[in-house]
């Protein structure tokens, strides 16, 4: 599932192609007609990331809700003027890729005709964005969406407010173990799995320590770390959490082999100890981690 940094993109995506256009929007597959036809010809405003969240403001006072899930992605094209990633969302699928260095080129003649299920084709004079296979799609006012942001915990990507603080009340006010805790989207919303285990493991942290266990500054220190490598996730359009010296390689871009500390490491050596990288399950979801470095 893309995690918050990718949705955060999504939004600053959206923002520089499409903001302040009149986008013609549409449904190929048809399922979403009633909502693209609330939508259509409407000026896109805004677009705001919250978590995993996705929110495209429109002029009309209406918002498209966005939830990708495991399975939901973008595609874009454009004219010369498009710059940014031909695909952003599920890695399962299509991750996310940069525009080739000729994107744009030849005369631009409008958006290819739609190719699979399309739920969602939005247009403005200079590009096109498709989504498919998203977890969530609406049309909501406001007031909706107000009431979607009151169930989530603080973003690690937003700029305002007291994040920190109510992450940490949240956090260790539970009984349950922080790697639940940290992909509950009540108590911390963008982070998934991907995240949660490398964190934990940058911090030495037992997966299993509860979140009531914990000092506020053991919180304070994840919460931190979270802004860090979240905001380095927005950077690059990747996840890589590794420091250059735990790196057996040191060469630019960062192989997805030497990406990470503990995710999808199982049975390697661990990077600072040595120690087998193990896995388990914790809530129906895989858990990384090393025994060693976050014996607890």
């Amino acid at each position: 599932m893309p995690e918050g940094h990718s949705i955060h993109r999504l939004a600053r995506q959206f923002t520089s192609v499409f903001a302040e256009q009149a986008l013609a929007v549409s449904s190929p597959q048809g399922r979403f007609a009633a909502g693209a036809a609330q939508l259509d010809g409407h000026v896109l405003t805004g677009a705001q990331a919250h978590g995993k969240q996705l929110f495209l403001e429109f002029d009309n006072e209406l918002f498209l809700r966005i939830h990708l899930g495991l399975y939901g992605a973008f595609d874009f094209g454009g004219d010369e003027t498009f710059r940014g990633a031909s695909s952003i969302g599920a890695p399962r699928r299509v991750g996310e890729q940069e525009a080739p260095d000729d994107a744009g080129a030849g005369t631009y003649t409008g958006p290819p005709p739609p190719r699979g299920a399309v739920r969602v084709r939005l247009v403005s004079p200079h590009g096109w964005a498709d989504l498919r296979g998203p977890t969530a799609c609406e049309v909501i006012t406001d007031a909706e969406r107000r009431a979607v942001l009151a169930r989530l915990g603080p973003d690690p990507l937003q700029q305002a407010g007291d994040g920190a603080e109510d992450f940490v009340q949240r956090l260790t006010s539970r009984g349950s173990p922080v790697a639940a805790l940290l992909m509950n989207q009540e108590v911390l919303a963008g982070v998934g799995n991907v995240y949660r285990a490398e964190v934990l493991f940058r911090q030495r942290i037992s997966p299993w320590a509860t979140g009531r266990a914990l000092q506020p500054d053991q919180a304070r220190a994840l919460w931190d770390d979270v802004v860090s490598v979240m905001a380095d996730g927005v950077a690059e359009g990747r996840i890589v959490t590794t420091l250059p010296e735990h790196r057996s390689v040191r060469t630019e871009p960062v192989p997805a082999s030497e990406a990470h500390y503990v995710y999808k490491r199982q049975g390697l050596p661990c990077r600072i100890c040595g120690t087998e990288i193990a896995l388990t399950e914790m809530a129906a979801r895989k858990l990384y981690w090393c025994p060693s470095c976050q014996a607890g």
